[in-house]
């Protein structure tokens, strides 16, 4: 009798729980899917990379959603993620080389308007930036994280995020002016 007493009171108590952790979890995804998603798709450039790797950040964020105790800090946390799951993606993926460069593949792009080949452009050029340039880049214009933010997520400190920020533009700058003079000689 004590038995049937106890496991009634602590299922009620475990299925809240549950919902609550369900209802939490399902309003972090509504909220910042979209978000997470465009990020991924900036960082490696493949739709279903992206996806596959949003759906691994979730996945991970769903086991350690306790671990949230902020839920104003959940992009910095779902980006902190994500970039992890990213780079857990090229220590398990083996690489074949080749001796073509990249920028003699066939793009894939509708020339069907301007505004298409203009974004092109500007995303073929952010993706020519190193690593270090091209992510707090990303993070600020993508994720909309300050400095300071972006310092965090990187774990590094705030003057050097402010410099690569800094450098990153004005090497895009470049390879957009580039691009433009050539864009010009050609047409």
């Amino acid at each position: 009798m004590f038995a049937n007493w106890r496991k009634k009171s602590v299922e009620p108590a475990v299925s809240s729980d549950m919902l609550s952790k369900q209802r939490r979890y399902n309003s972090l995804v509504k909220a910042l899917h979209a978000d997470i998603f465009r990020y991924a798709y900036w960082l490696c450039g493949d739709k279903h990379v992206a996806e596959d790797i949003t759906q691994e950040t979730f996945l991970r964020a769903w086991r350690s959603l306790d671990s949230l105790k902020d839920d104003k800090a959940a992009k910095a946390w779902l980006i902190t993620i994500l970039r992890r799951e990213n780079a857990r993606r090229f220590e398990r993926k083996q690489f074949d080389y080749s001796d073509v460069e990249q920028d003699t593949l066939e793009d894939n792009i509708s020339n069907s308007s301007e505004e298409q080949t203009e974004q092109y452009l500007i995303r073929r050029q952010i993706g020519k930036l190193d690593i270090e340039y091209r992510e707090p880049l990303l993070l600020q214009l993508i994720g909309g994280f300050s400095g300071d933010e972006i310092a965090e997520l990187m774990e590094l400190n705030r003057n050097t995020v402010m410099t690569r920020l800094f450098r990153a533009r004005s090497q895009l700058k470049e390879l957009l002016e580039k691009n433009d003079v050539r864009g010009q000689s050609n047409g």
